[in-house]
């Protein structure tokens, strides 16, 4: 594909360098010649110098014959963003999409509103990030947790202690009756490497296990993984950026109590004047003796949301030492993950990861739902909607030589969910979800064209 990038930032950087590993045409527009520098440096991108708002620039990157335009610049540059989306798919770009960071526009009412500047798909990163804390405060025990097709399917990711269950026991001694199953490992990643596990792999302590569970068998997963599931009622919140006070707002009327620290005395005013249920604290975010005098101890769960991943990490590493029972940390640099996992943060949360997984399914074709990519693994979630007379409704899963790397590991049909084995059929129009490497991507997307 033909894809244009408007925007150098973080995001746009990082979109940049994935999708030219995918072997796409890419070209990137930026205003900072710095931003281009380093892109052009990393991967083999074209890049133009000047304004995304700009026709001329426009013309020059060709977007009349994009296939894809994603208008990504920093946040503060949004209105930015939805204007040269605009001017992209006026000009002949088969899609358009743009970087938001206002939550209003992404209200129902306003959809028609963008339908007719031609803008395909808003994407809020902030507000993305602060639905997958919500989700992860829901199910304490996890490091990840994502659902598909309404909540019907949930993906769920969990650190193996030594007195789980299932330490040393084979994939196929868990699963004793195939047929009847409402769980299923779908991947582990161990000792940095990622295994798409048969039944003869073995479950090893601080394994992280990717488990796709129906509504029914959430249980079975807590129980098999050692787990229990925590009644957040006090949580602790470090830092007030937008992620900060979306989570506060998020949580204010529904638990029993929500601090929130931040070092700027005005934007703390101004947030208590915003937030009516959180008790926002002015402080230095690196003053362990604050933590302290705020009982950190007895806090259910902690979550630093600060602009700076050391900050986030170190903060975390301290409140789990004090007796914190969950951990979240906002960890913008990616090389920075497994190094967080393994000083015991509970979970993760990346926005780049969760803005590229919510793009690149643009480049996979009108059939896939969603994709979404895993921290700490090479892992790929893809939800596909099946086509009649596609290559995955030919018989049996275990006779139609679905590729190495991959599984086909759940289905909704209609109102019914179930975990695929090897003698269930697909049918057209049910939802499947595969856990896939990259390298095996677009073989999958072949069995679902």
């Amino acid at each position: 594909m033909k894809i244009v990038i408007a925007g150098a930032g973080e995001v746009g950087s990082h979109l940049a360098m994935m999708l030219y590993e995918e072997n796409h045409s890419i070209t990137v527009i930026d205003h900072d010649e710095d931003r281009l520098r380093h892109i052009a440096e990393t991967a083999d991108v074209m890049v133009i110098n000047g304004m995304s708002t700009s026709m001329a620039i426009l013309e020059q990157a060709n977007v009349g014959k994009a296939d894809l335009f994603i208008a990504v610049s920093p946040s503060l540059e949004q209105d930015m963003n939805i204007v040269s989306a605009a001017f992209a798919k006026k000009m002949g770009a088969k899609k358009a999409i743009a970087r938001i960071n206002n939550d209003e526009y992404l209200q129902p009412e306003h959809n028609a509103i963008f339908a007719d500047l031609g803008i395909d798909y808003l994407f809020y990163p902030e507000k993305n990030a602060t639905t997958e804390i919500l989700n992860l405060l829901a199910q304490t025990g996890s490091t990840e947790f994502v659902t598909f097709s309404g909540g019907n399917l949930q993906l769920i990711a969990y650190k193996l202690d030594a007195h789980a269950p299932i330490i040393d026991k084979m994939l196929s001694d868990v699963y004793q009756d195939y047929q009847n199953i409402n769980y299923r490992a779908v991947a582990i990643s161990r000792n940095g490497s990622t295994i798409i596990p048969n039944g003869l792999d073995t479950f090893k302590e601080n394994d992280v296990v990717f488990i796709l569970s129906n509504k029914e068998g959430l249980q079975e997963v807590m129980k098999s993984s050692g787990k229990t599931i925590l009644d957040v009622q006090k949580v602790l919140i470090l830092g007030g950026t937008r992620i900060g006070v979306m989570l506060a707002a998020a949580l204010e009327g529904k638990i029993e109590q929500v601090k929130l620290i931040d070092a700027n005395r005005e934007h703390c005013e101004a947030l208590a004047e915003q937030l009516h249920d959180t008790l926002i604290i002015c402080g230095d975010i690196r003053d362990t003796d604050l933590l302290m005098e705020e009982e950190i101890g007895n806090i259910d769960a902690f979550v630093a949301v600060t602009g700076s991943s050391e900050t986030n990490i170190l903060s975390c590493v301290f409140a789990k030492r004090m007796g914190v029972k969950k951990t979240i940390a906002e960890i913008e640099n990616i090389d920075y993950i497994s190094l967080a996992k393994n000083m015991g943060i509970d979970a993760i949360i990346n926005k780049k990861l969760i803005t590229a997984g919510r793009i690149f399914r643009f480049t996979l074709g009108s059939n896939v739902q969603s994709l979404k990519l895993l921290n700490g693994s090479e892992v790929e979630v893809l939800e596909f909607i099946v086509k009649a007379g596609s290559p995955i409704t030919k018989g049996m899963i275990k006779d139609i030589k679905f590729p190495d790397n991959a599984i086909l590991g759940g289905v909704v049909r209609g109102s019914q969910s179930f975990i695929a084995v090897g003698e269930s059929e697909i049918k057209p129009y049910d939802r499947v979800i595969v856990v896939t490497l990259p390298s095996a991507t677009s073989k999958v997307s072949r069995f679902f064209e």
